[in-house]
């Protein structure tokens, strides 16, 4: 099949920066004449000719709305601009961690490798006509694209004139596995269309010993809920939780892929997963049905995760503190030992208390999966993550919510490796509360304002600016609120040297830091597609074990109630309550 070269001339877009988590907009802006393709074509001309010309490329998503019709609009212009070959997992979905895996591992037929990928998501945003689409560029390492790479892509939508499309090129059948041949002015050029499972579930076998978490599973003692929510994680789900591990298949929850993700917010947190935090025992109602020993889901590009106990949240910011603390005994994996660890600023410090008792290097990075990356291909982190309900390891180059529940199935099994016969599991409130004894507690919360007006939270974040410069004014304002609350003894905004490439990240996120380690971080997140979203974060650190089982949010009400007090958020934003709590 012969195909020609279109140079089609066309205007610059609306130039808004792609981020670490890339061009994130409403459907109806995507489907708009030349948009895709202007961000596409403005893609190809940043990257190295290297890296186009005669290169392989992944184009796969999450499935949302309009992703098949992306996927044929890149596959005809990677034609165009000389790719030689583009993998495409069946349907056109792969998750994101196994894209970034694709890339790292997989070798072609010809003994190819990907060099690069866009992946068609926008996370955790809802799908639909009238909602979210995104599209993001990963390296060849697996990651995210570099900021130097996010701003030469962003001046290029701000002057491009044309872009180049092969389009006669016949549709390829992406339901059908399978290779299909094109040939064109620069020759040969295929579309091979795989199994989206196959590769992943084989690299999760090399990292675990999934004949010990299939015991675990098998016990009559164990329950296992998991909750796709209707996103990409489905295409995994029943091939790794029933074939390998054998879970029932009642267990999975949600895991068929949907446009739309059934029309619900596939973000994995306990506002919008309903049916599985009812199921757990976390809900208001009490169906009377014994909830599960054991549950986790996953947003829309399987990037995320939430791990439940029965009746029993554990925080993301535990989480990878918990993993980290088993790893080298519960892990196959990092047996030999763990290179370092690392979260986001806004994560809690629970990490950080692990990693001093461990004696393991420690990072505190930006927020974005690229600042982790770096750290990863210079051998200096093994686990990360971030409070936003992303984990991760080295094994891959973004964070990945199947690895995650993976992880903690491990750390059970191998806690009742010798107790599957006896008269009670442990649990996964026990081995939090456990660690809790261990290391102490880090109360925990994070409030989200989404899509408030842009001006007002920019003018939030512009006043909190000021009010660092004065202490005295701002202790003053946090005695005013509550007396019962420490001192505030430092406050700054968050900058970030890269110890790798000496990059330097400002502007991270506003801290107010306090006397008893207590902390309060403002945040604008680039995740939303309209508006902006301001996130609240807040933290208090206790030692004492007789004080370490209090209910969250009331350990923390006094220093919600100052955080309120003292950026003004309904003033600014016009809220009176958050939209989601976690």
């Amino acid at each position: 099949m012969v195909f020609e070269v279109m140079k089609v001339p066309t205007t610059p877009f609306d130039g808004q920066k792609p981020g670490t988590s890339g061009l994130r907009k409403k459907v109806k802006v995507f489907v708009q004449p030349h948009y895709l393709q202007n961000f596409v074509q403005a893609t190809f001309n940043a990257l190295t000719p290297e890296k186009v010309k005669g290169a392989t490329l992944v184009v796969s998503g999450d499935g949302r709305y309009f992703s098949k019709d992306a996927v044929q609009i890149i596959i005809k212009m990677s034609a165009a601009n000389g790719v030689r070959r583009v993998w495409v997992g069946q349907n056109g979905l792969l998750s994101t961690p196994a894209v970034s895996a694709l890339i790292r591992e997989r070798v072609g037929a010809d003994g190819s490798k990907a060099t690069g990928a866009f992946i068609l998501t926008a996370s955790h945003n809802p799908g639909g006509p009238n909602e979210d689409f995104g599209i993001k560029y990963n390296m060849e390492n697996g990651g995210p694209a570099p900021e130097a790479l996010t701003d030469k892509i962003f001046e290029n939508t701000k002057t491009i004139k044309e872009y180049l499309i092969a389009d006669e090129l016949q549709e390829v059948d992406i339901s059908t596995i399978g290779v299909t041949n094109f040939l064109g002015p620069d020759g040969p050029f295929d579309v091979e269309v795989f199994n989206s499972a196959s590769d992943y579930v084989k690299l999760m076998k090399s990292i675990f010993d999934f004949e010990l978490i299939r015991k675990l599973l098998l016990s009559p003692k164990f329950t296992f809920c998991y909750d796709a929510l209707h996103g990409v994680a489905g295409a995994y789900a029943n091939r790794i939780f029933v074939e390998e591990l054998g879970a029932q298949q009642s267990s999975l929850l949600n895991c068929t892929p949907k446009e739309d993700f059934g029309g619900g917010h596939p973000d994995p947190n306990l506002t919008y997963a309903k049916e599985l935090v009812e199921r757990m025992g976390l809900g208001k109602s009490n169906s009377g049905v014994e909830p599960p020993e054991f549950g986790a889901a996953a947003d829309g590009d399987a990037d995320r995760n939430m791990i439940l106990g029965k009746r029993f949240f554990v925080t993301p910011s535990d989480s990878v503190a918990i993993i980290a603390a088993n790893a080298v005994g519960a892990i196959p994996y990092f047996s030999s030992g763990l290179k370092g660890v690392a979260r986001s600023m806004p994560t809690s410090a629970a990490l950080d208390v692990v990693a001093k008792s461990l004696n393991l290097k420690f990072f505190e990075v930006p927020t974005g999966w690229k600042f982790f990356g770096n750290l990863m291909d210079a051998g200096q982190c093994s686990i990360c993550g971030e409070e936003s309900f992303g984990t991760g390891s080295d094994h891959i180059r973004e964070k990945d919510g199947i690895w995650a529940v993976l992880a903690w199935l491990s750390i059970l099994a191998y806690k009742n490796k010798d107790n599957l016969n006896g008269d009670k599991l442990v649990t996964v409130e026990d081995i939090v509360r456990q660690h809790w004894a261990t290391y102490g507690r880090h109360y925990y919360t994070r409030y989200d304002y989404e899509n408030v007006d842009a001006g007002g939270a920019k003018d939030l974040m512009a006043n909190m600016v000021k009010r660092m410069s004065s202490l005295d004014e701002v202790n003053t304002i946090v005695k005013g609120a509550r007396s019962d609350v420490s001192k505030v003894v430092n406050a700054d905004e968050f900058e970030y040297k890269d110890p790798v490439d000496g990059s330097v990240s400002k502007h991270q996120g506003i801290r107010f830091l306090f006397e008893d380690g207590s902390r309060l971080v403002f945040r604008l997140s680039g995740t939303g597609s309209e508006g902006a979203t301001i996130r609240l974060y807040i933290e208090q650190y206790e030692k004492d074990p007789s004080k370490i089982g209090r209910d969250s949010q009331e350990a923390l009400a006094p220093l919600v109630e100052v955080a309120l007090k003292l950026s003004k958020m309904q003033e600014f934003t016009g809220r009176s309550a958050p939209t989601v709590i976690t």
